[in-house]
């Protein structure tokens, strides 16, 4: 078992711990009102995404998500919430330093031993999350059911949920499509986005991600009978018998949409298996991309 597998699988149990420890979390994650932006790289910022649209969505504050290295400088906000496996990649850690006596910060990381941890005001620690592999899975994940939690919006049945997605087979011949395509709405647009960055490290497959309405109008263009588009929640209506129209996979989305990312997950491994890749070694990847001076 790669170290992607073995992380992936465990996702249930991080889940469920760090839904507990929200609780207790009050005066470090963002306080209902407070005008918030949450940074991060890479798939950190994808899971950004997702909760600023449920933050936002949920009446609880204006909240943007930007990739660390493009913060606009000149907006004001109450706290900047940072993603951080890590702890130490240079444009998470630049940005905290700008900010500091200026912004109140709080960092969300996997390991206590880091920069992040003098840069940022407050921390949350997810230790039990960290990773071997470069590929991220259950830090990811964990951090954003622990910011669900914070909201009132994490239930156990997205855990149970994340259950039946490691024990139920994948479609037969999925793995086997020439491209993939994943669509989500509101809050599941970055999971979709963290669904095709997966297939891209894991399995170098040519995967794409679009907001469920936006793919009419041009990406359609690409589907055959070997491509499959994976819907992240409920899919706009007639977009399902379009796909099919065309030939293409269809894969709907039936678990909790943060579920159907772990379903994601395996399927990067199944593919990576199929073309004798290694997703424990993704081509040109480190860990954490550190800048030099």
């Amino acid at each position: 078992m790669t170290h992607v597998e073995d992380e992936l699988s465990s996702q249930p149990e991080c889940w469920t711990r760090a839904a507990a420890e929200a609780t207790g979390l009050g005066g470090v994650l963002p306080a209902p009102g407070e005008r918030v932006a949450i940074v991060g790289c890479g798939t950190s910022y994808f899971m950004g995404q997702a909760f600023a649209a449920l933050r936002e969505g949920s009446g609880q504050g204006e909240t943007d998500a930007f990739a660390a290295s493009e913060f606009p400088q000149g907006r004001a906000y109450d706290r900047v919430l940072a993603l951080s496996r890590s702890g130490t990649t240079t444009e998470v850690l630049d940005l905290l330093d700008r900010l500091k006596g200026r912004t109140r910060t709080t960092a969300v990381t996997a390991d206590p031993d880091t920069p992040v941890m003098a840069s940022a005001d407050e921390v949350v620690v997810l230790d039990y999350a960290d990773e071997r592999s470069v590929v991220q899975t259950r830090f990811a994940t964990t951090a954003l059911t622990l910011l669900r939690a914070h909201l009132g919006l994490h239930t156990d049945a997205a855990v149970a949920d994340a259950r039946t997605a490691l024990a139920t087979d994948l479609p037969e011949g999925l793995a086997q499509c020439t491209q993939f395509t994943f669509l989500g709405r509101g809050w599941t647009v970055g999971l979709a986005n963290e669904a095709g960055l997966k297939m891209r490290e894991a399995s170098l497959s040519w995967t794409e991600a679009y907001p469920a309405m936006e793919y009419r109008h041009g990406p359609i263009s690409i589907t055959t009978d070997s491509t499959a588009t994976w819907m992240f929640g409920e899919a706009p209506e007639g977009l399902a018998d379009q796909v099919r129209a065309t030939g293409g996979w269809w894969i709907e989305g039936r678990l909790d949409p943060l579920a159907e990312l772990v379903r994601a997950q395996r399927l990067a491994v199944a593919v990576a298996a199929l073309r004798g890749l290694d997703p424990d070694r993704p081509r040109h990847l480190t860990r954490s991309v550190i800048l030099a001076p």
